[in-house]
């Protein structure tokens, strides 16, 4: 089969080349699946720059790629609730990541139905970025019907699905964009579209019950400006907090200095009677399935910006990086681009 690997840290060009590998076997709870398409995050690229070295080390060539689209094509031992010929989507685990490629094996825990509404290419958009709004939104945040809630960067792929999560909910949405996506962002239900090349959100906002903090850096501090006595700031991308890396099980040590990292985010945190907590996104094919289930309902709307061959998939990672997608770029294995 044919599959893009990762051959080294560096760049798109000199960095990742298809290669030919074997076919994978599916282990006990594993399924094989035939990739129909794969979405293509901000993560890939992270980790194809070698920022990720930290936490996850490489042996290369690696394959790249987290969410998928597919239909099962073989299933391993002791699998219940799929079977061949079924068309599922997926955030895969971290141990099954190489998504763009023609065949994949994925752990059924990882696993939902594709909506029967969506095309391959319109699902593969979803997993990542869906997984990230709704457990940062609604599991951590626990954002309820009448709150007010501010998500940054509205035009990107976790900002445009966290939009419409939190409308899903009853939530009152605030977000920031640039002038060329205040039209669009209104669009998909935002209540108040900041134009952040012309205001300063800080300027205009406060007593927000929940912050999604997407940017991080000074953007995460600054969330405990607008926010309300007791509110709480979610964050992908701010400095890891003592509990999320008490229960990431890292060492005391590691901990000791992460605490000292986000001593300025928890002292503004305590200032507020806020919660504070950095979203480390799991796979997990329950969520998922919820997820689904409000695409089928049409209360949630996929949101492609655009779509490559998998002969393309450079280009794919090229226009991501360049920071003009609206919403998600994928990478179509479909001889027919949009095929259910």
């Amino acid at each position: 089969m044919k599959a893009l690997k990762m051959t080294r840290y560096g760049d798109i060009d000199s960095s990742l080349e298809f290669q030919s590998a074997e076919v994978p076997t599916p282990r006990a709870g594993e399924v094989l699946l035939r990739v129909h398409a794969a979405s293509v995050n901000p993560v890939d690229n992270m980790m194809l720059r070698g920022e990720l070295k930290s936490v996850r080390r490489e042996v290369f060539p690696v394959g790249i790629g987290r969410d998928v689209s597919g239909e099962v094509v073989a299933v391993g031992n002791d699998v219940t609730g799929y079977s061949v010929g079924d068309l599922v989507f997926s955030r895969v685990g971290e141990d099954h990541v190489g998504t763009i490629a023609e065949y994949l094996t994925v752990s059924v825990s990882h696993l939902a139905a594709k909506p029967e509404n969506l095309s391959h290419s319109e699902a593969a958009g979803i997993p990542l970025v869906g997984l990230t709004s709704y457990q940062s939104l609604i599991k951590v945040a626990g954002l309820r019907s009448g709150e007010k809630v501010l998500i940054h960067a509205g035009s990107g792929g976790v900002g445009s699905m966290a939009i419409q999560l939190a409308k899903s909910v009853g939530a009152y949405v605030v977000t920031t964009t640039s002038s060329a996506n205040v039209g669009w962002v209104k669009a998909l239900g935002a209540d108040l579209v900041i134009d952040y090349k012309k205001d300063d959100y800080r300027q205009l906002l406060s007593d927000m019950d929940v912050v999604f903090d997407t940017l991080g850096g000074q953007y995460t501090l600054d969330a405990f400006q607008v926010l309300k006595i007791g509110g709480r700031v979610v964050s992908v991308k701010g400095a890891l907090d003592p509990q999320t890396a008490e229960e990431l099980g890292l060492g005391w040590l590691l901990r000791k200095l992460l605490a000292l990292k986000s001593r300025k985010l928890m002292k503004a945190a305590k200032e507020k009677s806020a919660l504070y907590r950095m979203v480390i996104m799991e796979a997990n094919g329950k969520q998922l399935a919820e997820l689904g289930n409000l695409y089928r309902q049409k209360i949630l709307y996929p949101v492609i910006d655009k779509v490559y061959s998998l002969e393309q998939s450079k280009e794919a990672f090229s226009y991501l990086s360049s920071g003009r997608a609206k919403g998600k770029v994928v990478v179509s294995l479909d001889s027919v681009l949009g095929s259910h």
